[in-house]
């Protein structure tokens, strides 16, 4: 019999539910990191039409959100990472209109490092509490949202935004597909 090695995105056959939330959640990281890979400025800045959405934008935004949906909304703690260090003002504008002024290695490692720290946190209150867990974000009239329900926004988030980067990828130099090549691994 073959042993059979699955590349790091591919999500659990027959697994846990938590398994497979956090498997969908990183896949679609893995996806959309494979769409913004290995590309200089020129390739981070470009836009289509008239929309003002690049992938350095979204490298950017995806980063903060990961730092701020598994430091502020998982425990109500103050964000964590480069932000408040960089200007953040809490508005999904500033990731957008801002990294047109980051160097490509500066928006590639804020994203890795925020993916990374999110992992962390991640791992880490599964094992403290599970999916069912209440987390310290929630609506106005005092319901807390369950990590289950946290994970699943934060996979929502990246399926809207693997989609734009899959259209702004192929406008930049051609890239397609749905999964990075079996033996990809980013190179920037």
């Amino acid at each position: 019999m073959t042993e059979r090695t699955d590349p790091p995105w591919e999500p659990p056959v027959a697994g846990t539910e938590a398994e497979h939330l956090v498997g969908a959640l990183d896949r679609m990281r893995w996806t959309f990191r494979f769409k913004a890979d290995g590309l200089d400025s020129a390739g981070l800045t470009a836009k289509i039409g008239k929309s003002d959405l690049t992938l350095g934008g979204l490298l950017k935004h995806l980063a903060a959100q990961e730092d701020y949906t598994f430091t502020v909304k998982l425990t109500g703690e103050p964000i964590s990472g480069p932000w408040t260090a960089l200007g953040w003002d809490g508005s999904n504008d500033w990731e957008f209109s801002s990294a047109a002024d980051d160097a490509p290695e500066v928006l590639y490692a804020y994203w890795d490092g925020a993916v990374e720290r999110a992992r962390v946190k991640l791992a880490e209150a599964l094992k403290d509490g599970g999916l069912d867990q209440l987390v310290h974000t929630g609506w106005p009239d005092g319901r807390k949202m369950s990590l289950r329900r946290l994970l699943c926004d934060l996979v929502e988030e990246y399926g809207r935004h693997t989609g734009h980067a899959d259209l702004l990828r192929e406008a930049v130099d051609g890239r397609v597909g749905e999964d990075p090549p079996h033996d990809w691994r980013p190179v920037s």
